[in-house]
């Protein structure tokens, strides 16, 4: 019996930075500033410049963050948004709320991220130039306006390539940042690295708790090169308004209170260091995982990649049984995600069915997310591994025993 590993652990950093949060209280309660004011204003300009981007727009949440990017983007009613299946459903609802239909192409396989080639493979044999030269889909004449590449669990898509898919076609790209918050990507066209958030025309990011910047409840933000962008989203966000009561468009009610900004400014200065100890953490679960020859796929960091490690997500065989050895040991673990958004009944009415996404599909029946925050230690990433390699055995070997089905 080993002692409780959490999936995930709030409470440390939490009780750490205590009385700093505690002074965004007291400011907020001695301004009466809830919604709005200096405290959002500063860490929209202190993560704008963190991401690299030149406008932040703080928002309620990350799903809002995307949806506001699109339409401030330019996405209309009947647009087709291209995106992938392996993500949380905020992804394809985003596209969907901003009157979009989602398009779903499959994953790299090492990655889990946008296949640049798959999505090449679609536009180039399953869109067409219409009358006007407009790229629409062959099935039913939708204007392809959009890409959304997800950046999964800490590690951002192979940016250039997309950038220049979008730029032959003619489309967008708004990333899903959601779970890269500080993730750098070496771009070789523009010679430099990058953070997530600044590459794309505009970039949605979540401060769901869990995330590695998170907030003590819900917010989220964009952010953009465009001042036009950012202008849109403004009101977007508060009612369609940029003077009070005068709405020039309609909008939502999205806004990120100023509370909750006052706590992300604070874990904002601490965001480097956790990432570099997630990045540890990583570092350490592939160097002992690698020892044990055991089963296990692990997770695949492109050469020209930083990941933060939202999640540390491997492949196992019999992942139900893998998981229940690990919870009998009190180790926690996840799966993102079990089901694909292709396949969710949610997005029945898309005509999507199974083998369409073989990849994705595929690695969907054996992820599993290991315990992964920036206080883990080095006796618990231990255990864990000790505890994997022992589970993945005894399941391989059970899968070995199991009669052969026998069909009459």
């Amino acid at each position: 019996m080993t002692g409780e590993i959490p999936f995930l652990d709030l409470v440390t950093p939490h009780r750490e930075l205590q009385e700093e949060f505690v002074a965004v209280l007291r400011r907020a309660l001695h301004s009466a500033s809830f919604i709005g004011g200096t405290e959002l204003e500063q860490f929209e300009q202190e993560f704008a410049a963190f991401t690299g981007a030149t406008k932040c727009v703080g928002v309620a949440n990350g799903t809002d963050a995307l949806r506001f990017a699109l339409i401030a983007s330019g996405v209309q009613c009947g647009d087709v948004v291209v995106t992938v299946a392996h993500t949380f459903i905020a992804t394809g609802e985003a596209i969907s709320q901003s009157g979009a239909r989602p398009y779903f192409v499959d994953i790299d396989e090492r990655t889990y991220n946008m296949s640049a080639a798959k999505l090449r493979e679609f536009l180039a044999n399953k869109c067409r130039r219409d009358a006007s030269g407009r790229l629409v889909t062959s099935d039913l004449g939708l204007r392809v306006k959009a890409i959304v590449p997800v950046h999964l669990y800490g590690q951002m898509v192979n940016m250039d390539a997309i950038l220049e898919i979008a730029e032959e076609f003619g489309l967008l790209v708004v990333e899903d940042a959601c779970q890269a918050h500080g993730a750098e990507y070496f771009s070789v066209k523009r010679n430099t690295w990058m953070r997530a958030g600044s590459v794309g025309h505009a970039a949605a990011f979540s401060f769901y708790p869990g995330k590695n910047l998170g907030a003590c409840g819900e917010a989220g933000a964009v952010t953009t090169n465009s001042e036009d962008v950012a202008r849109k989203v403004r009101m977007i966000r508060d009612h369609g308004q940029e003077q009070k009561y005068y709405h020039d468009i309609e909008g939502y009610n999205g806004r990120l209170d100023s509370i909750q900004a006052g706590f992300l400014r604070v874990k904002l200065r601490n965001l480097a260091h956790w990432n570099l100890q997630r990045r540890a953490a990583a570092k350490r679960y592939t160097d002992l995982l690698a020892e044990t020859n055991g089963d296990m796929v692990l997770p695949f960091e492109l050469v020209h990649s930083k990941a933060v490690y939202h999640l540390y997500v491997i492949r196992v065989p019999n992942r139900d049984q893998f998981r229940e050895r690990l919870a009998e040991a009190h180790v926690g673990t996840a799966i993102h995600y079990p089901v694909p958004l292709h396949l969710q009944k949610a997005y029945r009415h898309l005509g999507y069915k199974a083998g369409d996404l073989p990849i994705t599909e595929a690695i969907a029946t054996e992820i599993v997310s290991l315990p992964m925050f920036p206080h883990i230690t080095d006796a618990q990433i231990k255990t864990v591994v000790s505890l994997a390699a022992s589970a993945v055995k005894r399941s391989t070997v059970a899968e070995a025993l199991e009669p052969a089905a026998t069909s009459y």
